[in-house]
C-alpha cells in the first residue's frame, strides 16, 4: 500500500519535515551485533547497563554515539503482582538512589565525556516517587516510552516505536507497522523516537534500519543535543 511505503514516508517528510532520534538498549558487552550497529551513519543513543558493562565496549563506539545509563544491573526486582522493574515499590528510595549513583560513577569512569547524566529505566519503567528524586543524584534527563508521565525538573525525551515484537518471538514488527507508526507520530510528536535492541534483531530488523538510515530529508538529532547537555570542560 502506498500509504505505508517508503515513498509515502519520504513524501510526507519532504512536505512537512521530520525529526528522528534513535535509542538502542541493553548494551553491556562488545559483540558482532554491536559492531553492526556502529556501521550506521546517524547519531545513536546507546543505553548501557553500568554494572554489566566492560571497558572494551566503549572502544567500539563511534564519535556520534552518546551513552545513557540503563538502570544499574538490569535485574528484575519486581514484587509479586508488579510488572518487571529494577526499582520495585518495596525498595526504599534511598537505597535505589544509592545504587544509581554508584552505577553512574562506574559508567562515567568507562565512558568518559560521551556519558550523559540521563537515565533509561529497564523495561521503560520507574515508579513516580523515585523518578521525582533523580535530580538529587545528578541526573538531568530521563528517557522512557512515549506514554511516560512528565517528571518535574528533568528533561524528558522518550521513544515511541519499538521495532521488536517481544511477545511474538522477538521478531521485527514489520515494515508496514513501523512506517504506519512513523507517519502517524510525525504529526503529533517531535522528535519521533526509535527504540532498538541490537542483540535480538533478526535480519528483517537490520534491513529495515539500513533503509531507515537512508531516508531523505530526516533531521537526525543526537541525545546530547536533545538533552541540551555539554560535558564539563567542553564549553
Amino acid at each position: 500500500m502506498d500509504s505505508v511505503s517508503w515513498a509515502r514516508l519520504e513524501d510526507e517528510i519532504g512536505r512537512r519535515g521530520a525529526t528522528f532520534w534513535w535509542r538502542d538498549d541493553d548494551a553491556a558487552l562488545p559483540n558482532p551485533a554491536l559492531e553492526r550497529l556502529m556501521a550506521f551513519d546517524v547519531p545513536l543513543a546507546l543505553a548501557v547497563v553500568p554494572q554489566l558493562a566492560v571497558p572494551e565496549l566503549f572502544h567500539l563506539l563511534k564519535d556520534s554515539v552518546s551513552v545513557l545509563q540503563h538502570g544499574t544491573d538490569h535485574r528484575n526486582r519486581a514484587a509479586p503482582g508488579e510488572k518487571k522493574t529494577e526499582f520495585p515499590a518495596t525498595e526504599p528510595d534511598e537505597l535505589a538512589l544509592e545504587r544509581l549513583a554508584t552505577a553512574s560513577q562506574r559508567l562515567r569512569k568507562m565512558a568518559g565525556a560521551r556519558a550523559l547524566p540521563v537515565l533509561v529505566p529497564p523495561w521503560n519503567r520507574m515508579r513516580p516517587g523515585l523518578a521525582d528524586k533523580l535530580s538529587s543524584v545528578g541526573f538531568i534527563g530521563l528517557s522512557q516510552d512515549g506514554k511516560a508521565r512528565p517528571v518535574q525538573g528533568l528533561k524528558q525525551v522518550n521513544t515511541h516505536i519499538d521495532i521488536v515484537a517481544w511477545h511474538e518471538g522477538r521478531r521485527f514488527i514489520g515494515e508496514e507497522q513501523a512506517l504506519s507508526a512513523a507517519l502517524e507520530l510525525m504529526s503529533v510528536t517531535d522528535p519521533v523516537g526509535w527504540l532498538t535492541h541490537h542483540e535480538v534483531h533478526d535480519e528483517a530488523a537490520w534491513r529495515f534500519l539500513e533503509r531507515l538510515a537512508r531516508v531523505e530529508g530526516v533531521r537526525w538529532r543526537s541525545a546530547a543535543e536533545l538533552f541540551s547537555y555539554t560535558a564539563p570542560g567542553h564549553g
